[in-house]
């Protein structure tokens, strides 16, 4: 398979990670030969485009997306669509479209090894990932082109201040200046207003909820009891809407409860880590306490708003989650996991299958060789160095993703094929 060159190419965008991430990327396109259009769908799309005469404004009702998309796919004559998940609705549609037409979609994600590696793939990502399909002796097999050592999982995340920064910036601007997109419905249930709120006070409580973090850790930590780990993601997060049985974190939570009550040996505890951006839209510290009340396990539940994971699982004897990338670490220590949605790490060689009472009694331990391969399979592949949000991140991940992105082939068939380029080891991104 060969690729078209440069200039015979016409990438489309559509939303992005908040901050200029793709407005740079563009620009590496531009420079390379293509041409390049990005579609707005609210102001905060457009205050992260500076190129007026590439932005296309999108301020019609969203019941017209399709007739639109068609008809800008066909008048520009778009051979690449470019886009941030492919779950949220304009997506979903647009990437349906794509494939009936032959394009090639590219798809960027947060890092299924994050923090200091994004995901870049084609087609799908997180559940509608090629991932999903393969097995571990598939991933053996084309490793067996490579001798690369793959680089230590980082401990912390390193742009998450700018990564708040630029979402509530992002959401300035669709409070306040959105007057031309009337028609603009977020993907989310919440109201734009909130959302900026949220950000706002995140932001705002950070150095406050920094101490209550560390004084919970450090409670833990020195306790002196046996302790299992509960992961949680953002309610709203698509991983978790999308590509989990359930609906609502209270819905996991009972169902985690209920398991540990029943299994867990009497002197193990349970810690309940939230999201590194959990934001305060779901109360989960007050339904965590209602339903170990309820269980009887009051004293032997805690709850660590965010904070640095790899510390608390220095001592951890097992961790559940429904799909978090958070589960990567996990298995990196091989500590044995319980996952309950889809996620591209969940193989049978490293991921536990017990019904939980019987996890949370005695958990099977992963096979840490097949991970490690799985590992090494991916940093070669799909997981970009570099990041969405600090400046020093989108330079690195910049000098690797262009051209994987003009390449004939996705990362996962280069590296099959041996014609995937050398990774640079790891640097510092924050």
């Amino acid at each position: 398979m060969s690729a078209k060159a440069p200039k015979d190419r016409v990438f489309l965008f559509l939303q992005g990670p908040h901050g200029p991430f793709f407005h740079a990327l563009a620009g590496m396109l531009r420079a390379a030969g293509a041409r390049v259009w990005r579609v707005g769908f609210n102001a905060g799309d457009r205050a992260f485009w500076p190129q007026r005469e590439s932005y296309i404004p999108f301020d019609r009702p969203q019941e017209d997306w399709p007739a639109t998309l068609d008809r800008l796919m066909r008048e520009k004559g778009v051979t690449d669509l470019v886009l941030y998940g492919d779950t949220r609705p304009i997506h979903a549609r647009a990437v349906e479209a794509a494939r009936t037409r032959g394009l090639t979609v590219h798809v960027f994600e947060e890092g299924y090894m994050r923090p200091y590696w994004v995901t870049y793939e084609r087609g799908g990502s997180n559940g509608h990932s090629r991932l999903m399909d393969m097995t571990i002796s598939e991933m053996q097999a084309a490793l067996a082109l490579s001798d690369m050592e793959a680089p230590l999982p980082p401990g912390h995340w390193g742009d998450m201040r700018q990564h708040v920064f630029y979402g509530a910036f992002y959401h300035w601007f669709v409070m306040f200046l959105n007057r031309r997109y009337r028609s603009f419905r977020p993907h989310r249930a919440l109201p734009v207003t909130k959302e900026f709120q949220l950000y706002l006070k995140r932001l705002m409580l950070m150095p406050v909820h920094a101490v209550d973090r560390r004084l919970a850790t450090w409670g833990v930590r020195r306790g002196g009891f046996p302790y299992h780990l509960a992961l949680l993601q953002l309610e709203h997060d698509s991983s978790f809407q999308m590509h989990s049985p359930f609906s609502t974190m209270t819905e996991f939570l009972a169902e985690i409860v209920k398991g540990f009550a029943e299994g867990a040996p009497r002197h193990h505890h349970l810690v309940v880590k939230a999201h590194p951006l959990e934001d305060g839209r779901v109360p989960v510290r007050r339904e965590l306490k209602r339903l170990a009340r309820a269980h009887g396990i009051s004293d032997r539940v805690h709850y660590l708003r965010g904070g640095k994971l790899a510390r608390l699982l220095d001592d951890a004897r097992s961790a559940v989650t429904v799909n978090s990338t958070a589960g990567q670490q996990v298995l990196w220590r091989g500590i044995p996991l319980r996952v309950f949605g889809r996620a591209v790490y969940d193989k049978p060689e490293f991921v536990s299958t017990q019904p939980l009472p019987e996890f949370f009694a005695g958990a099977t331990r992963p096979d840490a060789r097949a991970y490690r391969d799985y590992r090494r399979f991916l940093l070669e592949t799909s997981q970009v160095p570099g990041g969405f949000y600090s400046a020093r991140g989108r330079r690195q991940l910049l000098r690797h993703v262009v051209d994987m992105m003009l390449a004939a082939e996705d990362p996962y068939d280069a590296l099959k094929s041996g014609t995937a380029a050398p990774r640079q080891q790891l640097r510092l991104v924050t």
